[in-house]
C-alpha cells in the first residue's frame, strides 16, 4: 500500500473518531441511566414492601398483637434498614411484650442518633423508672418534656410531665412534684377537667393553697362538679380554713351523697367551728359555751385513756404527765362554767391551754383521736403560737 493510501486511511479514521466517541459516550449514558432506573425501581419496591410491612405492624400494635407486630416491624427493617421509625416501633412492640432489655437496646441506639426525640426519651424514662433508677428517669423525663414533638403529638409533652409528677409523688418527692405541677398549671389550657386534675395532684403533693386555687378555677366553669367541690373542700380543710371547707364540703355531699370522705371531713369541720372559742365573730356567751364544751370533751378523753402511761404504750414519764393532766383537769373542771368564765375571763386561756395539752398527750399515748377530740387537736394546731 502506498503512503498516499495510508494517509487517506488515517484521515478517514480521524474524521470518524469523534462520531465513534460520541456514540460510545451516548451508549454509556444510556446504560448508566438504565442501571440507575433499575436501581431506583428496586429501591422503590424495597421501600414499598417496607411500608407495607410497617403498616401491618402498626395495625397489630394498635390491636395489642405485640408478637406479630415485632415480626412485621423487623421484616420492614429488612427492606429499609436505617428507617428510624421502624426501629422505634420495634421497641414499642417489644415493650408491649415486656421484653424490656431488648427494647432498651433499640431505644438507646435511637437516642444516640436523635437525643432530642420526645418519644424515645419518654420510653427510656419509663424503663429507668421501672428499674428504680430515679435520677436517670427524671433526666429522661425532662428530656421528653423539652424535646421535639410533632405538632399532632404535642399532648405527649403534657403526658410526659404528668408521668414525671406521678413518679415523683410515688417516691415521696413532694417538693419537686410541686414545682412540676406549677409549671404544668402555667402551661395548661383553660379547661375545667384539667384544672381539677392538677388540683387533685397538688393535693397529693400537699400543696393545698395552689390546689384550692386550681379547684376554684375549675368550679367557675362547672359550679356543681362533685369532685371539684370535694377537692376544694379538702384543700380548704387542710389549710385550716374550716368555714370555707364547710361550704364546699356541704355542696359536695349534696352533689354526691355517697362521698363518705367528704362527709367525714364535713363533720370534723363543723365540730371545729362548734368548739373553737377563738373565732372573732363569736359573742362572749358563745365563746364561754365553747370553752365549757371543750373542757368536757377533754375530760372524756382522759377517762377513755386510763392506761396511757403503761410501758407498752408510752414511756413512764408520759404516764406521769397524763396523770398530772388528769389531776389538773379535775381541779379546774368545777370552775369552768359559763358563769365562772363570765366573772373571770382569764380562765378562758388557762382552760383551753389545759384542753390542748390533754388532747396532744392523749393522742400520743392512746392513738389518733376522732370526733370532738380530733377537732380540738386541730384547733390547737390552728392557734399554736398565738
Amino acid at each position: 500500500m502506498s503512503s498516499r493510501e495510508n494517509g487517506q486511511d488515517l484521515r478517514l479514521y480521524f474524521s470518524r473518531e469523534p462520531l465513534i466517541l460520541a456514540l460510545l459516550f451516548a451508549l454509556a449514558i444510556v446504560l448508566f441511566l438504565a442501571v440507575g432506573g433499575v436501581s431506583r425501581v428496586y429501591h422503590t419496591q424495597q421501600e414499598a414492601l417496607g411500608r407495607r410491612w410497617f403498616t401491618r405492624g402498626l395495625a397489630d400494635l394498635k390491636a395489642q398483637h405485640f408478637d406479630r407486630a415485632v415480626i412485621e416491624f423487623r421484616t420492614a427493617l429488612l427492606y429499609s434498614r436505617d428507617e428510624y421509625s421502624y426501629r422505634l416501633y420495634v421497641a414499642e412492640a417489644l415493650l408491649g411484650l415486656r421484653r424490656t432489655d431488648e427494647a432498651y437496646s433499640y431505644l438507646i441506639n435511637l437516642w444516640e442518633r436523635q437525643p432530642e426525640n420526645g418519644l424515645v426519651n419518654l420510653e427510656l424514662a419509663r424503663i429507668a423508672a421501672q428499674r428504680g433508677q430515679a435520677e436517670l428517669a427524671q433526666r429522661y423525663y425532662h428530656n421528653a418534656i423539652y424535646a421535639t414533638w410533632p405538632v399532632d403529638q404535642e399532648m405527649e409533652r403534657r403526658e410526659a410531665r404528668l408521668e414525671l409528677i406521678q413518679h415523683l409523688l410515688s417516691m415521696g418527692a413532694t417538693t419537686q412534684a410541686q414545682s412540676e405541677l406549677l409549671a404544668l398549671a402555667a402551661n395548661s389550657p383553660d379547661d375545667p377537667s384539667q384544672q381539677a386534675h392538677i388540683g387533685e395532684l397538688l393535693l397529693q403533693a400537699n400543696d393545698y393553697e395552689h390546689a384550692l386555687a386550681e379547684y376554684r378555677q375549675s368550679l367557675k366553669a362547672e359550679h356543681h362538679n362533685p369532685a371539684s367541690l370535694a377537692g376544694a373542700g379538702a384543700a380548704a380543710f387542710h389549710l385550716g380554713r374550716y368555714a370555707l371547707a364547710q361550704r364546699y364540703l356541704q355542696a359536695a355531699v349534696i352533689a354526691n351523697p355517697d362521698d363518705t370522705e367528704s362527709g367525714t371531713l364535713l363533720k370534723t369541720a363543723e365540730l371545729v367551728l362548734q368548739l373553737d372559742p377563738f373565732q372573732r365573730q363569736l359573742s362572749v356567751a358563745q365563746r364561754d359555751r365553747h370553752v365549757v364544751e371543750a373542757v368536757a370533751a377533754a375530760g372524756r378523753r382522759l377517762e377513755a385513756c386510763p392506761n396511757a402511761g403503761t410501758a407498752a404504750v408510752a414511756p413512764v414519764s408520759s404516764a406521769r404527765s397524763a396523770q398530772t393532766l388528769s389531776e389538773t383537769w379535775k381541779k379546774m373542771k368545777p370552775q369552768i362554767t359559763q358563769a365562772g368564765l363570765r366573772h373571770d375571763p382569764d380562765r378562758v386561756e388557762a382552760a383551753m391551754d389545759l384542753v390542748f395539752r390533754v388532747e396532744r398527750e392523749t393522742s400520743l399515748q392512746c392513738g389518733s383521736p376522732t370526733g370532738a377530740d380530733l377537732a380540738l387537736l386541730l384547733i390547737a394546731k390552728l392557734h399554736e403560737g398565738n
